[in-house]
């Protein structure tokens, strides 16, 4: 197979701001590190090949001896193969079994992962869903559509929050992303736009890209959601959907009121684009519940609701639903034919129990979460003065604005002390919010002090070497 190749623009957004200025580090290590961390992050792909090296010190304006050192200490870190006339494409050392994604760290101590492990409850939902496994092994096990009582149990749930939905509205699916990819298949083709959050979740984007679409983002302001924005993007670009995650977005953590709901369906009505709704971090709230989900405003606007299990229980627990209606969810599972036959089984009715019991579990897992926010914004106060951020009202992450657009040096050196850290570029499109980290609290209070511990000089010295320079302009 012939390695993809990467385009030196692009990789050059991906680099993003990877030159410390002032810095005794030579400048082709700083470039090592800065690709290292792209492999690492799984933004370079595996088996792609680089651009040559005199174009690439051509995009990037340095000397082509920069990039062959840079080049060769990848090489004889096991990152990079090479073959004379051939170029260099991305690999991993030896022995190291982790593949790396946009999502998953091979590092000793994750900062990127907005995720928690499992509880006791999970081991409890399994035994059940085993208990009630041999009434259901008279079936085939193939079911596209899902278990009944489970549909008619999530449908109960969007009863409750003001959404009247009857079971043949839900479809059970392998996780939320794998819902969304199902109404890519389903709904777009090659070349269609689609309205994504800027920024976003970075798997979003992934599937969006992968389904032969063109996001097109919609910036979010300080506060809220832009909703002229919205409009104006809509008739300028006609897209086929507009993928939104209003219930405790991730990144930044914000809740969209009652107001703007209302504008956006009442919009979405109007102009008939459908709106696929992540509701993933609806039940991860701190200081009230959520408003109604985004398809109770306005019972004309073409909404399609994609839930799920993972944040909300454990991800290991790979189930998803979305709600829509019964025609919408018949072209979906027509086009399902062609991904999978169905959900599991067993974790369907481990879903069951979770949900059964969800009145009893989630406000235990919310007052422990809330707890780790608030260490979590402490110990930042504390250990980084410099940075800003604002307390999410749900969700598993702080969206921290920096001084500098430093994000990707400072998650390079961090790589070097075994820390991988979420910088703001992975959410963006084309390289945006160099001045941005993603910081998760979902890791115990002494393991994210003793991170951060090693991460402040490490800060200081960076933020110092900025200033300097600074300084020396302005003289």
């Amino acid at each position: 197979m012939t390695p993809r190749r990467s385009a030196s623009h692009s990789l050059v957004r991906l680099l993003g701001h990877w030159q410390e200025t002032n810095s005794r580090t030579p400048l082709w290590r700083q470039l090592a590190q800065a690709l290292r961390l792209l492999i690492l992050d799984g933004r370079l792909p595996l088996e792609s090949r680089l651009p040559g090296e005199r174009e690439f010190a051509t995009v990037l304006g340095v000397s082509r001896t920069t990039i062959a050192s840079a080049l060769a200490q990848l090489r004889d870190e096991g990152y990079l193969q090479s073959r004379h006339g051939s170029g260099s494409w991305v690999m991993l050392p030896e022995g190291r079994r982790e593949i790396p994604t946009r999502m998953s760290a091979p590092e000793a101590l994750d900062l990127s992962t907005a995720a928690l492990s499992a509880g006791a409850e999970i081991h409890q939902a399994y035994s059940h869903a085993l208990t009630m496994l041999p009434g259901y092994l008279h079936h085939t096990g193939y079911d596209q559509h899902g278990l009944r009582v489970l549909r008619e149990a999530i449908a109960h749930r969007y009863c409750a929050r003001g959404l009247p939905t009857k079971a043949d509205e839900i479809m059970l699916v392998n996780g939320a992303l794998s819902g969304l990819a199902l109404v890519l298949r389903a709904m777009t083709g090659p070349g269609d736009r689609v309205v994504v959050e800027n920024p976003t979740y970075p798997l979003a984007i992934a599937a969006i890209q992968g389904a032969s679409c063109r996001p097109v983002g919609l910036s979010l302001p300080t506060q809220g959601w832009d909703t002229d924005g919205l409009a104006a993007i809509i008739a300028q670009t006609a897209p086929r959907l507009a993928w939104l995650m209003p219930d405790f977005h991730n990144p930044t953590g914000r809740c969209m009121d009652h107001a703007t709901r209302q504008i956006v369906a009442d919009l979405s009505a109007r102009t008939r684009t459908t709106l696929v709704v992540d509701e993933t971090m609806v039940d991860l709230w701190y200081n009230a519940p959520p408003p109604p989900p985004l398809a109770a405003f306005n019972a004309d606007a073409p909404v399609i609701t994609i839930g799920s299990a993972g944040k909300s229980f454990w991800g290991g627990l790979r189930l998803g639903w979305v709600r829509a209606s019964t025609r919408t969810l018949a072209s979906l599972i027509q086009a399902r034919d062609t991904l999978d036959l169905g959900s599991p089984l067993l974790e369907q009715l481990a879903a069951l129990w979770l949900l059964e019991n969800s009145d009893q579990l989630m406000p235990a897992r919310r007052a422990m979460l809330a707890q780790r926010r608030d260490m979590c914004a402490a110990l930042m106060q504390n250990y980084f003065p410099e940075w800003r951020f604002t307390q999410p009202e749900g969700g598993l992450s702080f969206w921290v604005e920096l001084p500098e657009m430093l994000a990707t040096q400072f998650a390079a050196q961090a790589e070097g002390v075994g820390i991988h850290l979420g910088t703001g570029t992975r959410f963006g499109l084309a390289g945006a919010f160099e001045r941005n980290l993603r910081l998760p609290f979902t890791l115990p209070d002494e393991t994210l002090r003793n991170a951060f511990e090693s991460l402040q000089p490490m800060w200081q010295t960076l933020a110092g070497q900025q200033n300097t320079h600074r300084l020396r302009k302005i003289i």
